[in-house]
This record gives structure tokens, sequence and C-alpha cells, in this order.
């Protein structure tokens, strides 16, 4: 019922969008294509694999609350509630599809994760006569190891993590013929392939915070948060560079259910900065509906590529079900209608909201305690619930009080006998 409900209220939006590529213009009449387009290698990096960071538009820098983060800021695994497992699937342009896997978890403030992702598009080569000469597959491999660390987390902050992701890219090209105009073949090129084929390694680099800001509402979970990343930063192979790039992001929960999200990209081409493609920027927003869906809308505003993506998730369970819905808006006002889907597996916590209970309960017997003046055990309280969690300012705060109230009774009574 929960994933019947996804699909009833994406689908007025998706037949909405599809329309008739005869009623618009061409985009191209309005500006011309960024000239340095396609210049670098390996686009499977720039492809989205799915999930919540594509149906905000791909602005999840600041975001980063679920496994997609491990595309968009690798500092994120420090700051994630839940181990979790993904699979992602997405419909690309034309034949061309991508396969994702994610797993991140965390152990206190250390988090990481691991993540491969595989596009593929089908490979055909004809001759003059259209005899085919030569198939096989083109694709892409991405590996990413990832870890990141939570510094200065409390309960007022929520730190600040830095993280990074450790990636090796593969390229496959499949063997091809060099069969001559007509159509003799003087060999069949066996592993030609191998000369258009290519490795890479890369890192990207993460920074991400937490924090309250013109809060409106009552919530631990705090409702603003900054990202700063540099993705794809490796040296060129076979004369082609990575699509290096430098992302500033900022989110706002401006109410508990609403996440608003805005994304600034600079791309930066290793060989020389006046290859580097225009600087782009992306926005995005989430709403959870129910306690088991939330909607999603997002715009990726690249020169000379719209995106709008439309997306769902619903959680049956400990199983969260992502659906999106991309329109690509290229050189033209042509619909490229695409759908991303990915399903993931809640894991748990680990127990940290069980232990976050626990010290709230400790914290507040003392805090009753200190009320009714009873300060040596409100005082052994809040160093129990201290003991459990270290970052739990409300009792440092609380034997603070203690201390000067002890500090200043020993002062008065220190006057009182000076009086005497």
């Amino acid at each position: 019922m929960r994933l019947c409900t996804v699909f009833i209220l994406l689908a007025p939006a998706v037949f909405a969008l599809d329309f008739d590529s005869g009623s618009y213009g061409s985009l191209s009449d309005i500006y011309h294509p960024d000239k340095n387009a396609g210049l670098t290698a390996f686009p499977v990096l720039n492809v989205p694999m799915g999930g919540r960071a594509e149906g905000m538009g791909t602005a999840f820098t600041a975001v980063a609350d679920d496994l997609s983060f491990i595309e968009y800021n690798p500092s994120a695994s420090s700051m994630l509630d839940f181990t979790e497992f993904g699979f992602f699937h997405n419909n690309w342009i034309a034949d061309t599809k991508v396969e994702s896997l994610v797993f991140t978890t965390r152990m206190k403030n250390l988090g990481y994760g691991a993540a491969a992702k595989w596009l593929y598009t089908p490979f055909s080569e004809y001759n003059m006569y259209g005899n085919r000469v030569s198939k096989g597959y083109y694709s892409e491999f991405v590996a990413t190891l990832n870890v990141s660390y939570n510094f200065l987390a409390g309960y007022y902050f929520g730190g600040i993590s830095i993280g990074a992701n450790l990636k090796g890219a593969f390229r496959f090209m499949p063997d091809y013929s060099d069969a001559d105009d007509r159509g003799n073949n003087e060999g069949t090129g066996t592993n030609s392939g191998m000369s258009q084929s290519a490795g890479m390694a890369m890192i990207d680099l993460g920074a991400l915070t937490r924090f309250d800001f013109l809060k409106s509402y009552t919530s631990r979970e705090k409702n603003t948060s900054l990202g700063l990343v540099i993705r794809n930063l490796g040296p060129p192979s076979k004369g082609e560079s990575l699509p290096t790039s430098i992302t500033a992001g900022v989110s706002y929960k401006p109410l508990r259910p609403l996440t608003l999200a805005f994304d600034y990209t600079v791309p930066f081409n290793m060989q020389g900065y006046s290859l580097s493609e225009q600087r782009y920027w992306a926005a995005g927003l989430n709403l959870e509906v129910t306690e088991f869906l939330s909607m999603r809308a997002g715009l990726l505003a690249r020169y000379g590529a719209y995106r709008v993506t439309l997306g769902s998730a619903v959680e049956l369970g400990k199983i969260i079900v992502d659906l999106n819905y991309s329109l690509d808006l290229l050189t033209q006002f042509t619909p490229l209608n695409r759908v991303s889907l990915g399903i993931s597996f809640n894991f748990g916590d680990q127990g940290r909201a069980d232990l976050r209970r626990e010290v709230d309960a400790v914290y507040l017997e003392g805090l009753e305690a200190y009320a009714a003046g009873r300060y040596e055990e409100a005082n052994s309280r809040w160093e129990e619930a201290l003991g459990m969690d270290p970052g739990f300012d409300p009792a440092k705060e609380g034997i603070t009080l203690i201390n000067n109230s002890r500090a200043l009774e020993t002062r008065i009574n220190e006057m009182e006998t000076l009086d005497f």
C-alpha cells in the first residue's frame, strides 16, 4: 500500500513533464553549450547513482544524511545514524545503464564505507555494407573506499567531520576490427580495445559541520549544515583529465519535516584552468510527508545541460525504496526521461538511540536530585551520564553549576568565619 502511494503521487508529475519536443524551441537559440564540455574522462563520475541525492537535484553536499553521501561528501559517514547497505539502478541516456552498491557504518565518531559503481552501454561496429564486424560492451567501473572522523561533537554542536574517498576508476573498451571500406578484415583486432582502455586513481576530500541556527522547533537533530568537497582529484591518464571540482553546500531545515539545500560547484581541469567547464549550481528540497513517506524535488543548473528531478522514498520497515524521475534538457527542450530506483537496508544504529535514552534518563534523575537539594546525588548521576556519553553537555553544565555553588558556599563560610 505504501509503495503504491509513491507511484500514485509521482505519476501526475511524470506525465505532466513528458511533453512533446516540438512544443518548445531550442535552447541553443538562447545560449551555446559549454565549449569545454566533454573534455574530461570517465563520465561515470558525473552520473548520479540515484537515491535521495539525485532526487534533490544532487544538492547533497551539506545534506549527506544517508548512504548517497559517498558520491557527494566523504566526511558524512561519521555523522550517519544508521548502518546501511543499498542497491541502485539508473536508466541513463539511450541504452546506458548504471548499477551501484554502497555500504556504510560507523563506530562512535569514526565512519567508514565502500561503494562500487558500473556504467555500461552496448558497443557495435558495422562496415559500410551494414555487416557487424565487432560487438561488446563499453563500460566504466569505479571502486570507492571511505573513511571519516567527527571532531568536537557534542549535545549543542554536531562537530566538524573530515573525510576522504580513495577511488580507482577503470575503463574497458571492447575489441574492434580494422575492416577496410570494402568490408574486408585484415585482422579481428584482438586486444585492440586495450589501447583505448585506461585506469585512474583519485581522491575526494570533504568537510562537514552541523549546528542549530534560527531553529523554531525542538529536536536534537541540528537544523543547519555546511559542507565543502574536492572531488576526483588525481593526475591525467593517457592525456585525459578527470572531472575534478570543488563544491560548497548549505542545507537548512526551517521546519522539522522540510529540508532545503543548495550547492555551488567550480570545475577545474588539471591540464589547464582555461579548459575547465562553466561553474554551475544545484538546489533541492525534501519533505517528510509522513513517518514512512518523503517527497523531494531538485534542479541542476549546468551550463547547456539543465536537469529537473522529482522523487520519493517509502520506508517499509527496515527497507527503504527510492524512486526518482529526471528530465534532462541538454541543448534543446527535447525530454530525455530517466528513472532511477534504489533499495537500501537499514541495519540499525548499533544501540546509539537506546544509549541516548539512557543518558537522558540518568540526567533527569540528576536534575530531580538537584532540585530537591541533594547535590551529591545529582553530581553522581551527571558523572554517570558523562561516563556513558562524554559529549553530553547538559551534564557538564550541571556539574559545573554544583562546583560553582560549592565554591560560593565555601567563600560565604570563610567570610562568616572572618566576621566572627
